[in-house]
């Protein structure tokens, strides 16, 4: 490990951190040395990982929700006293539906939790990331922030979005020693990739199995991606190493881009 690498003692919040890639990061910034402080709207959840955890500060929070977001920022503020790392990684998968069969509703919720949450995050987060001295952001977006994909306008939409967020605050934080990059994980094995092919499956009336292999077939790899892969990006991004590394929407994909 490079000496750059040392993130102990760096103050962290995760949106979504109870469970899936938050988890997973979760894990990896507390064997760094951090504090870490996660919020989900699963607090059932939350207990649980706070029983395993006990040095993990937690909170529920819904990031669609301004007066929700406000609180966690309070909570962060007193409990924390400080942030050096904000990683946005609150999303749905939003429906898996033909364009014209989507619903208002649907679309809204998507776009609700996958970018105007960021956005809500963002804001309370950069005062206290001007404060620190080397502020980092971390979005998450996806590969359908790079593609599209039929009966995924919405979410593909919506990580589209992060990226162009990404990058224009890294240009207006960037004046203030802040970096912000987002990370495009690809498919990553586990339950919530595994819905979305089998809602995808039903929807093109193709088995599971076979659009399974499809989806690993797209990676140079011939395998998803791991959700500690994408944990390590985020671990790298954040720390020393990636000093010079900002306005980047960074691929985690086993090189699926090439093969679509």
């Amino acid at each position: 490990m490079f000496d750059d690498v040392s993130m102990k003692g760096k103050k962290v919040l995760i949106t979504a951190g109870a469970s899936g890639l938050g988890l997973e990061m979760l894990k990896s910034f507390l064997g760094a040395g951090c504090e870490v402080f996660i919020c989900d709207i699963d607090e059932k959840q939350l207990g649980i990982v706070q029983a395993e955890f006990p040095t993990v500060h937690t909170a529920v929070s819904d990031v669609s929700d301004e007066a929700s977001v406000s609180d966690l920022f309070q909570q962060v503020s007193t409990r924390l006293g400080g942030l050096d790392v904000l990683i946005n990684n609150a999303g749905i998968a939003g429906p898996t539906a033909y364009i014209e069969s989507v619903t208002k509703a649907d679309w809204d919720r998507t776009l609700d939790i996958n970018i105007t949450g960021q956005f809500l995050c963002a804001r309370l987060a950069i005062p206290m990331l001007k404060a620190s001295d080397a502020g980092v952001m971390i979005n998450m977006s996806s590969v359908a922030g790079h593609l599209g994909y039929a009966g995924r306008a919405p979410y593909s939409a919506s990580k589209w979005a992060v990226i162009g967020f990404t990058k224009s605050l890294a240009i207006e934080l960037g004046q203030f020693g802040i970096r912000v990059n987002a990370i495009l994980p690809g498919a990553v094995e586990g339950p919530r990739v595994q819905a979305v092919i089998a809602a995808k499956a039903k929807t093109m009336g193709v088995p599971v199995d076979e659009l399974t292999k499809t989806y690993e077939s797209r990676s140079s790899l011939g395998r998803m991606v791991t959700a500690k892969d994408i944990a390590n990006m985020a671990l790298f991004t954040a720390s020393g190493a990636a000093n010079s590394v900002t306005g980047q929407a960074l691929v985690v994909d086993g090189n699926m881009q090439s093969l679509v």
